[in-house]
């Protein structure tokens, strides 16, 4: 058992009885009273999200969770089809378990998903992705004295601010965590 301090974003914890993963975590300390910890958790079996407080000495059950490395191959209406490098077996996921990650996802990207109890919970996305850009306006020459950037819309519908010399058919790393510009691929 470990107590609500070690709680982490990305973790499987007991809740009422039911497998929740973690969301987001906020240790918070008001004032003049106790210190709690505030964690944003999404039921497994449900799919509801609700934020719940935690004392920061409360006991919280962990359930361990292992993970699985597969690649991206497709999506249909059935899902997001993942399929295993070594065994070539194929996993369906719904829309809930790949929640905002789905905007990154492309063909043969390698990610590794997190299992508990062989149910899938969550995506953990590479720190980067390579995308190809779809559309770049023309970038206007003028005050260059300071980092001028455009907007450049991506294959996979995204758009992102890019430096003026980026041109459309192009490749450029995009940082998944803030979904800003890293350099050129």
């Amino acid at each position: 058992m470990a107590t609500a301090n070690d709680i982490r974003k990305g973790m499987a914890i007991k809740y009422n009885g039911e497998v929740c993963t973690v969301l987001d975590v906020q240790h918070r300390t008001p004032g003049n009273l106790r210190a709690f910890v505030q964690a944003t958790i999404r039921q497994i079996k449900s799919g509801k999200s609700s934020t719940v407080r935690f004392s920061s000495t409360e006991q919280v059950e962990v359930v361990p969770m292992n993970s699985r490395r597969l690649e991206f191959s497709y999506e249909d209406q059935s899902g997001y089809n993942f399929i295993d490098p070594q065994t070539y077996e194929t996993v369906t996921l719904k829309d809930d378990v790949v929640g905002d990650a789905k905007q990154y996802l492309v063909e043969n990207l390698s990610v590794m998903i997190q299992y508990s109890d062989d149910r899938p919970l969550q995506i953990e996305l590479p720190p980067n992705v390579t995308l190809k850009v779809v559309e770049a306006p023309e970038g206007v020459r003028g005050d260059t004295a300071t980092n001028v950037t455009k907007p450049a819309k991506l294959e996979n519908g995204m758009t992102v601010q890019v430096p003026l010399f980026i041109k459309a058919g192009e490749r450029v790393k995009v940082d998944t965590r803030t979904g800003q510009y890293m350099s050129r691929a």
